[in-house]
């Protein structure tokens, strides 16, 4: 721990500094490349120019580098939380600043967090303090079975945190989903696969051409040539129910399979139905969210090739879509060649995810029970979700190339206790201070006799 402070002391200089990528290496430290490989003792990890240079045993330090001493330390990727409401919301019961839901929105599909992403959001700067660099953001179905387009950000400390708008769209099927659709899964079937027709026909519907020069509607980013083939098909579209214009246009990346769609799900019987879907409409590109029952039907969903952001240990159903739930979901989808990331969304606070992937690790050395080995476990927080969420290589992991998002711990991250010395994002030193770490500076070490007058009860 005396050296984890020392190497924290040796930091402050870089902290001085203006926000520019800083050029540095850090050695004799246990190195974690978040890869799923084992962690290295005695490496050394390389940024420069926001960039890792390179991660390892018997690394060369460049001339012109900062040279820190990690002994006694641990360095890994920052880790990637999906899914999270993160910067969607200050205080969860007061509806004015949360912006998860809109239940009485006339949209669902179209409906974009990008916009409203808080960069100063104590949620976030809480979380950068717990080693979370990078994260996927949605909302949360409420008056549609679709809940709208996610966006990925980073937590670093400047004005833009969103890095990525309409990263993925996001659709409640299973038992969320049959109540959004009138009350049967039946329902919030028909109400998807007319959705998804819908936005072909309005795909259809007419031509123009594009920015490119291209035929049709370009990419989700063409908001020229979105709102051109609206215009055009008013008229054919004014009698409508179930789809706005808006909707509609949000949800044809979706079909072409230029989106990713999130569906939440968890029952067994529900997975099958949403990989059948995916047979229906091949172009999908899938997400499992959710699935406590995944590991009764890990071998299709491996044949599927669909990735799973699975809830970390359920064991206690909350309802009769989870009531094959279990400790070994993950590992099992795991063994059986799922790719497999820990759903941050299923925690009140996403900064714990390191704890449920050391839980995995500690299910290993019970009998009967299926976990994950160290390097899974921390990959499934880091380089996984970062290859779900189209950062394969770029992010979660310390290899050349990659983003210089980088966590100093004070010991092994997967222990209980562990916690951050140092964060960098895009090779960015950031500040840890939040309103939490502020109040326990602050009463920490306060006398009784500065206590407020209402303590004299």
């Amino acid at each position: 721990m005396k050296r984890a402070l020392t190497l924290a002391a040796g930091l402050v200089a870089l902290a001085a500094t203006p926000a520019t990528a800083q050029n540095v290496a850090i050695t004799n430290a246990t190195v974690a490349t978040g890869d799923g490989s084992d962690p290295v003792e005695g490496a050394t990890v390389v940024v420069r120019g926001g960039k890792v240079v390179a991660a390892g045993a018997g690394v060369a330090v460049p001339a012109g580098v900062q040279v820190l001493d990690g002994s006694g330390t641990w360095v890994t990727p920052g880790l990637f939380a999906t899914v999270t409401n993160l910067g969607l919301w200050d205080v969860g019961a007061v509806r004015e600043s949360n912006d998860i839901r809109a239940g009485g929105s006339p949209f669902s599909a179209a409906l974009d967090v990008a916009p409203v992403v808080n960069p100063a959001s104590q949620h976030i700067l809480i979380h950068r303090a717990a080693g979370i660099t990078r994260a996927a953001v949605s909302g949360a179905a409420s008056g549609s079975i679709f809940a709208g387009q996610g966006a990925i950000i980073d937590l670093g400390s400047d004005a833009q945190a969103v890095t990525r708008p309409r990263a993925f769209q996001v659709v409640e099927l299973g038992e969320g989903g049959a109540r959004l659709a009138g009350g049967s899964r039946a329902s919030a079937q028909a109400l998807f696969r007319n959705a998804l027709l819908e936005a072909g026909e309005f795909e259809r519907n007419g031509t123009i051409t594009s920015p490119g020069g291209g035929r049709g509607i370009t990419r989700q980013g063409d908001d020229i040539g979105i709102d051109r083939r609206m215009a055009r098909t008013a008229r054919d579209r004014a009698s409508d129910v179930l789809l706005t214009r808006f909707d509609a246009a949000a949800l044809v990346p979706v079909a072409r399979g230029e989106q990713p769609l999130y569906v939440m799900v968890e029952r067994a019987a529900d997975i099958r139905s949403a990989l059948a879907l995916k047979q229906e409409f091949p172009r999908l590109d899938m997400v499992l969210v959710g699935a406590s029952e995944g590991w009764l039907v890990a071998r299709e969903i491996a044949a599927a090739g669909v990735p799973v952001i699975a809830d970390g240990l359920d064991d206690l159903p909350q309802g009769f879509d989870q009531l094959a739930s279990t400790q070994s979901n993950i590992g099992r989808m795991v063994k059986a060649g799922v790719k497999v990331a820990i759903n941050a969304a299923a925690m009140e606070n996403p900064r714990n995810l390191n704890q449920y992937a050391g839980n995995l690790v500690a299910l290993t050395r019970i009998p009967g029970a299926d976990g994950l080995s160290w390097g899974q476990a921390f990959a499934a927080i880091s380089s996984v979700p970062a290859a779900i969420s189209g950062m394969a290589g770029k992010a979660g992991v310390l290899a050349p190339g990659a983003m210089g998002d980088l966590v100093i711990w004070d010991g092994d991250p997967l222990e209980v206790g562990s916690m951050p010395v140092k964060v960098f994002i895009d090779g960015v030193e950031q500040p840890l201070d939040n309103h939490q770490s502020r109040l326990k500076e602050r009463y920490r070490d306060l006398d009784e006799s500065d206590l407020p007058k209402a303590y004299d009860w």
